[in-house]
C-alpha cells in the first residue's frame, strides 16, 4: 500500500525517462548536440513520502495479505487492550431463525451508538431468543467492498487501478493505493473523500494548437464548513496520468520538478502543475509580415517549422507555458533572416523560386538566377545555425525551416492574379475540348464495339442454324436408311419363312403314300380353291389325250366338281 501525508509521490525511475529522452535527441545532428545543454537531472524533493506510522494514529491497522477479517480482529484487540468496548460482536450464529448473515459478508449493529460486527454467516436470532437490549440492527455489507463505514469505523480496500482518498481526524489527507486500513476514529472520523479510477481521469489535456493529449487530470474536493452554516469545497488531492513521451512539470514556489510518464498524484497544497508538455516531434505552419523584394514587390510568406522539445524545464524557466510562445520569439528572427533573404531578390526569381527550404536551391540557369542561389544558400545556412541556437535556448531542437508558400500583394499581385486566371481559363478549356474529343472518339469506339459485337452475334446464329439443319438432314437420312434396312430385313426373313413353309408342305404331301389319303388331298385342294374362288365359278378340265379315258375322267371331274360346289355352297351358307 502506499499513503503520502501532503506530499507528492511520483512512480517510475527519474534515470529511465533521462536515457528515453536522450534516445529521442539522438536523431538531431551532431553540431546540434555539441550545442544542446545536456539536461539536468530529475529532483526528488518533491516526491519523497512521508510514512503515516511517523505520527500518533491510533486504532488504525494496515489491511495485509491476511484480508479483512485478520485486520478487524487485530484493530479489537487494540481497542480491548485500550479499555474501549470490542467491534467484533460475541453472537453466535444459528441455522433455524433469525436475520441471515452470508458467506462474504458482515452484519452491522448499532451498539447504544457504538459499531458491532457479526463476521461469523449463518442467522442471528432476534429478541427475546437473544440479548438485543439497547441494539439495532443495520443490515450487512460485503466484506470485499471498497469503502465500508459504520459508526465511526472505516474500512477502505482498493483494487490495483484504484486510489482511494480519504481525510483523517485532523483533516489530513491520505491517499490509499495497492491495500487498505481498517480504523476506528476515537475523535472525529475518517472520510473517504472518493475512489478514483487511476487509469480513466476525468479531465484530458489537450494541445491547443495540434489537438493532441498530452495527458489527464482529476481533482478531488472535500467540503468544508466554514462557519455561519455555510460550506464550502476545496481541492485537497490532484491526480495526473501522463502518457508515454510526456511529461509533466511542477512548482513549489521557485523550485521546479520535472514529471516521467506515469501515474501521479499531488496532495501537497504549496505544490501546483506548471503544465503537461510532449516530447515527440511536432510542426507547425506560421504566416509573417509583409516583406518587400529587390523590386519593391510585397510578399506574404507561410514558414514551416519542424521541431522536438528536449529540455521542458528550460522552457519553463523562461517563464513559457507552451513551446508555441517560445517559437514566436524564433519566428521573429527567422522574419528578419527571411527579410534579407526577399530584399535580395526580384519578383522574377521569386516566382521561379517555388520554396526557401533547406533543399529547393538549385545551381544552374542563367548567371543572375546562379549568383543569387549562392547567396541565397550561404544565408540560409547561416539562418538556420542561428534560429537553431534561438531555439535552444528555450531546450527546444529545432530539426527542419522551410517557406511554404507565399502571396504577392499591390498592383503586380493583381496582374498577376489576372495573368493565372486567364492561364487557367485556358488550360480548362484546352481541358474541356480534349475531354469531348475524348468523350466523341470513346463513343464511336463504343458504337463500333458493338457493331462488333453484334455481327460476331448473328454469324453465331447463322453458324448454329446451319449445322442443325445438317443435323436434321443427317439424321432423317440415318433414319430412312434404317427403316429401308429393317423392311429388307424383314421382306427377307418372311420369304425364307414362307419357302420354308413350302417345303415342309411339299415335305408333308410328299410323306403321304396311301392312295386314298393322296386323293382326298387333292379333292381338299379343290374345295379350297372353290372356296376361294366361290361356288359359281366354272372350271375347266384340261385333259391330255382322248377317247374312254378322256370320257371317264371327265365324268370324274364332274362328279368332283359337283361335290366341291356343294361343299362350298354349305359354307356360304353357314357365313
Amino acid at each position: 500500500m502506499s499513503i503520502a501525508d501532503n506530499t507528492t509521490v511520483v512512480e517510475g525511475c527519474s534515470d529511465a525517462s533521462e536515457k528515453g529522452t536522450g534516445s529521442r535527441a539522438a536523431h538531431v545532428s551532431k553540431a546540434s548536440r555539441e550545442r544542446a545543454p545536456r539536461r539536468a537531472p530529475v529532483l526528488d524533493t518533491f516526491t519523497r513520502a512521508t510514512d503515516i506510522f511517523a505520527e500518533d494514529r491510533p486504532f488504525f491497522v494496515i489491511i495485509g495479505k491476511e484480508g479483512v477479517l485478520a485486520a478487524l480482529k487485530k484493530l479489537d484487540s487494540q481497542l480491548t487492550a485500550a479499555g474501549r468496548d470490542k467491534i467484533l460482536s460475541s453472537k453466535t450464529p444459528t441455522d433455524w431463525i433469525g436475520r441471515q448473515v452470508s458467506p462474504g459478508e458482515l452484519g452491522l449493529i448499532n451498539h447504544g451508538g457504538l459499531p458491532k460486527l457479526l463476521v461469523k454467516p449463518g442467522r442471528y436470532p432476534g429478541s427475546p431468543l437473544r440479548n438485543w437490549w439497547a441494539r439495532k440492527w443495520n443490515g450487512t455489507q460485503g466484506i470485499s467492498d471498497t469503502v465500508i463505514e459504520h459508526l465511526g469505523l472505516t474500512i477502505v480496500q482498493v483494487s490495483q487501478n484504484q486510489a482511494a482518498v480519504v481525510s483523517d481526524p485532523h483533516n489530513a489527507i491520505l491517499v490509499v493505493r495497492h491495500g487498505g486500513f481498517a480504523a476506528l476514529a476515537a475523535a472525529g472520523a475518517y472520510r473517504v473523500l472518493a475512489v478514483v479510477d487511476q487509469t480513466h481521469l476525468a479531465h484530458a489535456v489537450t494541445d491547443r494548437v495540434t489537438r493532441a493529449t498530452l495527458g489527464w487530470t482529476q481533482e478531488v474536493r472535500m467540503t468544508s464548513n466554514t462557519g455561519a452554516g455555510r460550506r464550502q469545497e476545496y481541492v485537497v488531492a490532484l491526480f495526473l496520468n501522463v502518457p508515454a513521451s510526456n511529461c509533466a512539470i511542477l512548482q513549489r514556489g521557485d523550485d521546479l520538478e520535472l514529471l516521467p510518464a506515469g501515474q501521479h498524484y499531488i496532495t501537497d497544497a504549496s505544490v501546483t502543475l506548471r503544465g503537461l508538455f510532449t516530447l515527440g516531434e511536432n510542426q507547425i505552419e506560421m504566416p509573417t509580415k509583409d516583406i518587400f523584394t529587390r523590386d519593391q514587390v510585397p510578399v506574404s510568406l507561410t514558414i514551416y517549422l519542424k521541431w522536438q522539445l528536449i529540455e521542458p524545464m528550460k522552457l519553463a524557466t523562461h517563464g513559457y507555458s507552451t513551446p508555441y510562445d517560445a517559437l514566436r520569439q524564433v519566428t521573429d528572427k527567422a522574419q528578419s533572416v527571411l527579410t534579407q533573404i526577399v530584399a535580395h531578390l526580384d519578383y522574377s526569381s521569386m516566382v521561379k523560386q517555388r520554396s526557401l527550404g533547406p533543399d529547393s536551391m538549385d545551381s544552374g540557369g542563367d548567371d543572375a538566377s546562379s549568383s543569387s542561389s549562392a547567396f541565397i544558400d550561404a544565408l540560409r545556412t547561416r539562418a538556420m545555425d542561428d534560429l537553431h541556437l534561438a531555439a535552444l535556448e528555450y531546450g527546444i531542437v529545432l530539426k527542419d525551416l522551410a517557406v511554404i508558400d507565399r502571396q504577392f500583394k499591390g498592383e503586380i499581385a493583381a496582374t498577376m492574379d489576372k495573368l493565372t486566371t486567364r492561364a487557367l481559363q485556358a488550360q480548362v478549356e484546352a481541358a474541356n475540348v480534349d475531354r469531348e474529343n475524348s468523350n466523341k472518339v470513346k463513343k464511336e469506339e463504343g458504337a463500333f464495339s458493338v457493331a462488333k459485337i453484334k455481327s460476331q452475334a448473328l454469324n453465331t446464329q447463322a453458324d448454329a442454324d446451319a449445322y442443325k439443319v445438317v443435323a436434321a438432314a443427317r439424321a432423317a437420312a440415318q433414319a430412312t436408311q434404317i427403316a429401308a434396312e429393317a423392311e429388307a430385313e424383314a421382306t427377307r426373313l418372311a420369304a425364307r419363312a414362307e419357302a420354308e413353309a413350302v417345303r415342309s408342305r411339299a415335305a408333308a404331301d410328299a410323306g403321304v403314300q396311301e392312295p386314298f389319303a393322296r386323293e382326298v388331298l387333292l379333292r381338299r385342294v379343290d374345295v379350297q380353291r372353290v372356296a376361294a374362288y366361290g361356288d359359281r365359278a366354272v372350271f375347266v378340265p384340261v385333259g391330255a389325250g382322248g377317247g374312254g379315258a378322256n370320257l371317264a375322267e371327265q365324268a370324274g371331274n364332274a362328279l368332283v366338281t359337283g361335290f366341291a360346289a356343294g361343299l362350298g355352297a354349305e359354307k356360304v351358307q353357314q357365313r
